[in-house]
């Protein structure tokens, strides 16, 4: 999907924090988002940004992200994403729904800096699947 890789080295970015992974991964969801949503939605921008801001909610995400069959290195990244003590929390979620978004982010973010693009891919539009867009 998108290629930054060349932007760090491969051992720098082995080796970005579980919050670092999340914040690279939310980064990369909401364009993909904001991408789907333009390319499917003609309506005015600010009902385009509630659909965007919907599927890139803590709540959403987090439903998502319990929907997945994980692999046995997306779950050790997703469980140290989950338990990594963030200093703040969404303003919108429940505690649990923050952390298992922020775990969500992270694995968006493993995926795409070791380029695991076609299994991204499928992450991705899981989280753009089932939801009402109105």
């Amino acid at each position: 999907m998108l290629c930054f890789s060349a932007l760090m080295c491969e051992a720098g970015m082995k080796e970005l924090s579980p919050l670092q992974l999340a914040f690279l991964g939310d980064a990369i969801h909401t364009l993909f988002v904001r991408m789907w949503a333009l390319n499917i939605c003609k309506a005015p921008m600010n009902q385009v940004h509630k659909i965007c801001a919907k599927y890139c909610s803590a709540v959403h995400q987090s439903e998502v992200l319990s929907s997945l069959q994980l692999q046995d290195d997306e779950q050790e990244i997703v469980r140290r994403a989950r338990n990594a003590k963030a200093k703040h929390s969404a303003k919108n979620a429940e505690v649990k729904d923050y952390k298992l978004a922020t775990a969500f982010e992270a694995l968006v973010g493993y995926l795409q800096i070791n380029n695991k693009e076609e299994r991204l891919l499928y992450v991705l539009d899981a989280s753009i699947k089932d939801k009402d867009a109105d």
